[in-house]
Parts: structure tokens; C-alpha cells; sequence
């Protein structure tokens, strides 16, 4: 186990005068902790300054669980507005809140009912609250891991690693130190930082991962910035360090004004395949306000096309910043506004069509191989069904014309619970048909026999409308509907509710799992409601796609409403709309 060993010191009287909250007792008025010098020299020793900052409020646990529970329920209340689209950002956690069988996630029952400290406690008030203590777990590792979930002040920290290390022969545990660097850069409590930063450089010649990481955090606002990038290669000598190493250092040099190490450092980062913070990239269009410098200018878009060739898109923050940028580079004329897009594609903004959502004829064949490949043949993972019948399939598809609509049968059927499935089946084709369409509808075998919730003369009429394949009942659909689709050609629509998350996962890389979200989001049809006289109102499938792009004179970036939960297969609604003034 590691640990740190500490001195009690009674012969500095001065020290804790201005802090009676660390008095250990009668014959331990005054405490000073120093760490030994790993290296064996006994008599050097590592000072480890207890500093007293000022005492902070901090709210008690169970307060925080109530606001939790009134947020959660404050949430749920809301009601869903019928015309969200399927992949609008937002739309899957209002399907969530609408859904009657959802149950909140039962929180954890609280063992304890002792309040945190919100003032440094002494030794008697220490010994009183551990005597408090019901749980199983080591109370000195509990409470310092509820005052780093609350972040509680440094001050009350303070006091607690006094008194464990008075009652250890001057140890303190790793756990602790650390926890207590974490607040310390949480309150950004820069002196705390280096004085916890020389104790572990000197006991340790390596750290976990968790150690660097608070270490490279809290140096960066210090005039010892430089320190955190031999912390930074200290990570590098064991493994690739993580994008907030880097999204770190990269703020400190644009704090302390070392652009082109900030720049280095970013490079570096992408060399790694790491996708870097939106805050990184934000730092970047900070630092370049009111700079008229073209070198410059050039990666800020370099950084924009790095979001639309990998479908990130901005924080709304980071949008702000976008368009300060822009607005203030000298002698450009950038003129930016906050917009939406029409169903038809055109910014509501300058006026401009944004990208069309389908497909190109070669990406349209690419994907359509890809997925074959790895979906149909070899996603063995992701589907139950026999080669045999597979193959029955195929052959099936190879006798019918080319379908105009896909339906995923079973799926459909149960969208509206309260109504008879192949009723609900039929209305979709009945309505569809009349459009002279080509319908393809897939099912299972069950679906023809008799049941409460199947008539055999409704699914009669069904396949008097439409092309029907029935797969065994241990079948699932999906890979079935993605050939049939795929198979028909890109005019081809498809009708599911399923967002085929696992079919996105086999395909291997993700440019062409762009490319499938991109066709998903183009073909496939959603069906909103089921009005009176059974009429089907269908969701309109979007005509342009949300993606950053640029025409030169203008760029349009969509980006994420800070008040919106967007799923991964969601796309924002809202859009910056950039352009140059002649």
C-alpha cells in the first residue's frame, strides 16, 4: 500500500496560533507534517504546508439527493411534442419521459446519516464523527471521497489529513493525498498544488494515471506550466495519455502565450487517434480573437473541417466562440447569426441550401458493399437466422421489382399499443398502396396465425397490397430490410422504429459509418401518428444533411443547445450561419 510518513512536531508554537481547528489534544497543540525523503536521507525532510484558506459552505449529501430527485421528477413531468424528428437531437430522452413503463433509477440508500463538515473539525470532533459512522467501508476513505464528490473546502481536508496523520505516527494514505489534490485544483488552490505536487515528485518516481492527471490540471495556472509537460512524458514512458492530458497542456501554453507549442501539442494529440475536447478546439478560436494572421486563420479551419469530416459538433459556448472569430478578424467582414434550417434545406439565415442528405451514386454503391459485406454475410453477430433462409430471401428479392418502400412489419404493428397490430399493419399498407408504391413487407411466421391481435382477412388484405416475406419466428428483421432496401436502389424508403445502432457497429470504419447514418437518416420513415378513420401521418424525412460545410464565403455549422440531451445518433436543430459582407 502506498503512503506517505509524517513528523508531528511540537516545538513550532507559532505555526497553528491562527488555526485552532488543527489542535490534536492536550500534549499536541500544534502539528507540522513533513514528509521523509524517499531517497534514505533521514534528516532532509519535505515540508508540507497546511495553509489555512478561507472556510466554504458546502451543501450536505442528502440535500443534494433531494434536488436530484425534484429535478428528475421535475423532468419527467414534461410532455413530448408529436413533431420531433427521429434523429433531432433531444427526441430520444422525451420518447423516454413519455414512456408509462419507465421507472426512475432507484438511488442507492443512504447508509450514514452524518452531515459532512463545512468547517475544519479538531481531533475530539474528528474521533466523534468516525464514532457517528455506520458503514462497512474505512471512514477516513469515505468521508474524503464524499467531500471530493460535494467538493467540500480545502480547509476541512486540511484538518481531516491532520488528524489521520496524528493518529498514524505521521502516515497518510495515497488515497487520501490525492483526493485532497483534487479539491485543491477544484478550488484552484495553486500553492496547495505544488506543495502536494514536490511531496509525490520526491516519494514517487512514477504516479497512476489519476495522480498525473490532477497534477497536469493544477500546474497549468501556476508560473511552473512547464513542469506539467515533463509530467505530460512521464505519462508517454508507459502509456499514450488521454485527450484531457492534452486538452491541459494545450490550455496552458494558450494561457501562457506558447502558440506554437499549443499547436504541437494538438498535432500531437491527432497523431494519436485521440478525437480531441470540444474545449480544446474551443481554446484555439479563443486565443485567435482580433488576430489578423492568416498561418493562423487556416488551422482555426482546418479545425472545422476536422468537426465535419468526423460529425462533432459544437457545444453552444463553442459556437459563441466560433462567431466572436469570425466577427473579429481585422478586415474580413464576417457576419454570423443564430438560425434553424427548413424542411426544405434553405438557412433561415442568409437564404443559402445547405448539403442535400442523399447519397451520391458512388457513395451509395460503396455503402451498399460494405454493408453486404459486413452487416448481411458477416454480421452473424447481430442476426438469428439460417444461410437457408437467407438465401430463400434473396432468391425472393431477385423475382420482385425493385421495392419503393420497405416495411418492417412487426415493428410497425406495434407502434400503437392500445390498437389491434394487424390493424395498425394494414392501415399503413392500405394508405401507402393507394400511392401505387411498391411495397415490401417483412414479417414472421406468426403474424398468419389467428390470434385477438392478428386477423387472418386483415393480413389477407395486407398481402393483397403488398410483397410480403415471412421469416421463421426465431428471425429478426433488420438484416432482411437493410438487403431489400439496399437491393432496390437509393430511391428506395424503408419503415422502422429501430435505429439500427448494432448494424452501424459492424460496419469497421467510421467513415462509413457516417456514410450509414447518413443514408439512415435520408430513407428511413417514421410514422408520428394514427388519426381518426385510420389515416397515418408520416414523419417528412429530411432533405439536407447536418453536417459542418463551407462554400467559401459562408460557413454553416450546426451545434448543440446547451439545454438539449443529444443521443449519438441524434443531430442538432440549431445552426450558425456564417457569411462574408461585400
Amino acid at each position: 500500500m502506498m503512503t506517505f510518513c509524517f513528523t508531528g512536531i511540537r516545538s513550532l508554537p507559532k505555526l497553528w496560533k491562527s488555526n485552532p481547528y488543527l489542535g490534536l489534544g492536550p500534549g499536541h497543540s500544534f502539528l507540522s507534517l513533513f514528509l521523509e525523503n524517499c531517497y534514505g536521507i533521514r534528516n532532509q525532510q519535505k515540508w508540507f504546508s497546511l495553509k489555512t484558506v478561507s472556510a466554504q459552505n458546502t451543501k450536505a449529501v442528502n440535500l443534494l439527493i433531494a434536488k436530484a430527485r425534484y429535478l428528475r421528477n421535475e423532468g419527467s413531468s414534461k410532455q413530448v411534442s408529436s413533431d420531433t424528428h427521429l434523429f433531432a437531437a433531444g427526441a430520444a430522452k422525451k420518447r423516454s419521459q413519455m414512456n408509462p413503463h419507465r421507472k426512475d433509477d432507484a438511488l442507492p440508500p443512504m447508509r450514514n446519516t452524518i452531515q459532512l463538515p463545512t468547517k475544519p473539525l479538531n481531533s475530539e470532533e474528528w474521533d466523534r464523527l468516525k464514532e457517528d459512522f455506520k458503514g462497512r467501508a474505512n471512514f477516513e476513505s469515505w468521508i474524503i471521497s464524499q467531500m471530493a464528490q460535494s467538493c467540500s473546502s480545502v480547509d476541512v481536508a486540511k484538518s481531516l489529513l491532520a488528524w489521520v496523520a496524528a493518529k498514524n505516527n505521521g502516515i497518510v494514505g495515497y488515497d487520501l493525498l490525492v483526493k485532497y489534490l483534487y479539491l485543491c485544483v477544484v478550488h484552484k488552490q495553486t500553492s496547495e498544488i505544488i506543495d502536494v505536487y514536490e511531496i509525490m515528485k520526491a516519494r514517487y518516481k512514477r504516479l497512476e494515471s489519476g495522480g498525473y492527471t490532477l497534477l497536469i490540471q493544477g500546474l497549468i495556472h501556476s508560473d511552473r506550466w512547464r513542469e506539467a509537460l515533463l509530467l505530460l512524458e512521464d505519462v508517454k514512458k508507459v502509456m499514450i495519455p488521454s485527450k484531457k492530458n492534452y486538452n491541459d497542456c494545450i490550455e496552458g501554453a494558450l494561457l501562457h502565450q506558447d502558440v506554437n507549442l499549443a499547436w504541437n501539442l494538438y498535432q500531437e494529440l491527432l497523431g494519436y487517434d485521440l478525437i480531441p475536447m470540444l474545449k480544446t478546439l474551443k481554446a484555439f478560436f479563443d486565443f485567435g480573437k482580433n488576430i489578423k494572421d492568416d498561418q493562423y486563420s487556416n488551422k482555426l479551419f482546418d479545425i472545422l473541417l476536422y468537426l465535419r469530416n468526423n460529425h462533432l459538433y459544437p457545444e453552444e459556448s463553442f459556437a459563441h466562440s466560433i462567431k466572436t472569430w469570425f466577427e473579429s478578424v481585422p478586415g474580413e467582414h464576417w457576419k454570423g447569426q443564430f438560425t434553424t434550417v427548413k424542411e426544405s434545406g434553405q438557412c433561415l439565415g442568409c437564404g443559402k441550401t445547405i448539403e442535400s442528405i442523399h447519397l451520391s451514386s458512388e457513395e451509395y454503391e460503396s455503402l451498399k458493399g460494405k454493408i453486404m459485406k459486413d452487416v448481411i454475410d458477416g454480421g452473424d453477430l447481430y442476426k438469428k437466422t439460417t444461410p437457408q433462409e437467407l438465401e430463400r430471401f434473396q432468391n425472393f428479392v431477385k423475382c420482385c421489382p425493385p421495392f419503393d418502400i420497405v416495411i418492417d412489419g412487426l415493428n410497425v404493428a406495434k407502434t400503437f399499443p392500445k390498437a389491434r397490430e394487424s390493424q395498425v399493419l394494414l392501415d399503413v399498407v392500405s394508405q401507402l398502396a393507394k400511392q401505387n408504391l411498391e411495397l415490401l413487407v417483412l414479417g414472421r411466421k406468426h403474424m398468419l396465425t389467428q390470434h385477438s391481435r392478428w386477423r387472418k382477412d386483415e393480413m389477407k388484405m395486407v398481402q393483397k397490397q403488398a410483397s410480403c416475406f415471412f421469416a421463421d419466428n426465431i428471425s429478426e428483421d433488420d438484416p432482411f430490410l437493410l438487403y431489400a432496401t439496399l437491393h432496390s436502389g437509393n430511391h428506395c424508403k424503408f419503415i422502422t422504429k429501430d435505429l439500427m445502432r448494432d448494424h452501424k457497429a459492424c460496419l469497421h470504419n467510421a467513415k462509413t459509418q457516417h456514410l450509414f447514418f447518413k443514408w439512415q437518416r435520408g430513407h428511413q420513415l417514421a410514422i408520428l401518428n394514427r388519426l381518426p378513420g385510420s389515416k397515418i401521418i408520416f414523419q417528412n424525412i429530411p432533405s439536407y444533411d447536418t453536417v459542418v460545410q463551407t462554400t467559401g464565403d459562408s460557413w454553416h455549422i450546426p451545434y448543440d443547445d446547451d439545454m438539449v440531451e443529444r443521443y449519438s445518433y441524434e443531430v442538432p436543430t440549431k445552426w450558425l450561419c456564417l457569411h462574408r459582407k461585400t
